[in-house]
């Protein structure tokens, strides 16, 4: 549960520096520095550090500041466009509402061996990128009780409700998001937190000309912040025992060189069981572990074989 925690940690930190240009991609190595001369890469290189300052001198809400402080800096040089208007209109959802269901106008189209792989592959992406995400904030926040997320069932329950109403409205999968940790990292505690950014959402929907000021640039400081608290992590797992390095450090490392959390964790659900057994620790393993290990081992074969 804590390389979950860390792993995502680098994963948000890596989205972010590589959605602002950063880090870029290469042929020969993959990846590689940016142009650091670019004015956008130089925007988020400033944002990164006005926030950094803002947190370690323990200014309250030291995150969105240095947001707002990279937008209107990003404005002032030219590298953010200044919005012609601040309220605009609300797009319409006729195109995209209910399109799910044209699928069942075909019923053949449902009973197929590739609607069944569609099918599993967005239940494994959603299930665990979700169980990772509820684990790191939860972690971050310290609600974890025991080792154990307090009402899981509650969570896991109210994603799975947002997934079905946000599928049907024709949006992307309106599952549980990491960026939560920027607000646990201001101080959230409860879900009360969680329905002040629905309600914020509600009104951004009327002022979107003003949220196009908030670019890649403007978010990668809040990521790698976030990044770094998360990393904290690190400190929590037992790097002297080995069958407990290995799961941990292929579980963190595999979410950013996948791009993918659920990746990471199947990852880690794999090596876990194997190293048990071989150091005989097998009997501190909850069977459902091996059955994870091999649906995940079967899943990689068949999926991504």
């Amino acid at each position: 549960k804590m390389a979950v925690s860390a792993g995502i940690g680098f994963f948000i930190t890596f989205v972010g520096l590589q959605s602002s240009g950063i880090i870029t991609k290469n042929d020969s190595t993959l990846v590689t520095l940016g142009q650091l001369t670019d004015g956008a890469v130089l925007l988020a290189i400033f944002g990164i550090i006005i926030t950094v300052i803002l947190y370690a001198l323990k200014v309250p809400g030291a995150i969105f500041i240095g947001m707002v402080i990279t937008s209107i800096a990003g404005m002032i040089t030219g590298q953010i466009h200044t919005p012609t208007s601040i309220v605009g209109k609300i797009p319409s959802i006729e195109p995209t509402f209910g399109a799910a269901f044209d699928a069942f106008k075909d019923p053949g189209q449902l009973f197929s061996v590739q609607f069944l792989i569609v099918i599993l592959t967005f239940l494994f992406i959603d299930f665990f990128d979700t169980a990772g995400t509820l684990v790191a904030v939860a972690t971050q926040a310290g609600i974890m009780k025991d080792n154990k997320l307090p009402r899981a069932g509650r969570a896991l329950f109210s994603d799975s409700l947002a997934t079905i109403v946000g599928a049907i409205f024709g949006t992307t999968t309106t599952t549980s998001y990491i960026e939560s940790s920027s607000g646990v990292a201001v101080g959230a505690r409860t879900g009360f937190a969680s329905v002040v950014t629905g309600f914020c959402f509600l009104l951004a929907i009327f002022f979107s000309p003003l949220m196009a000021v908030v670019t890649s640039a403007v978010t990668t400081p809040a990521l790698v912040v976030v990044g770094v608290l998360m990393a904290a992590n690190f400190a929590e797992i037992n790097w002297k025992q080995f069958e407990i390095a290995v799961p941990a450090f292929v579980t963190i490392i595999m979410m950013p060189l996948s791009y993918s959390i659920a990746t990471g964790i199947a990852c880690g659900f794999i090596f876990y069981p194997i190293t048990m057994l071989i150091t005989k620790k097998h009997k501190q393993i909850h069977p459902i572990m091996y059955v994870l290990m091999i649906l995940f081992i079967l899943y990689f074969v068949f999926v991504h074989g």
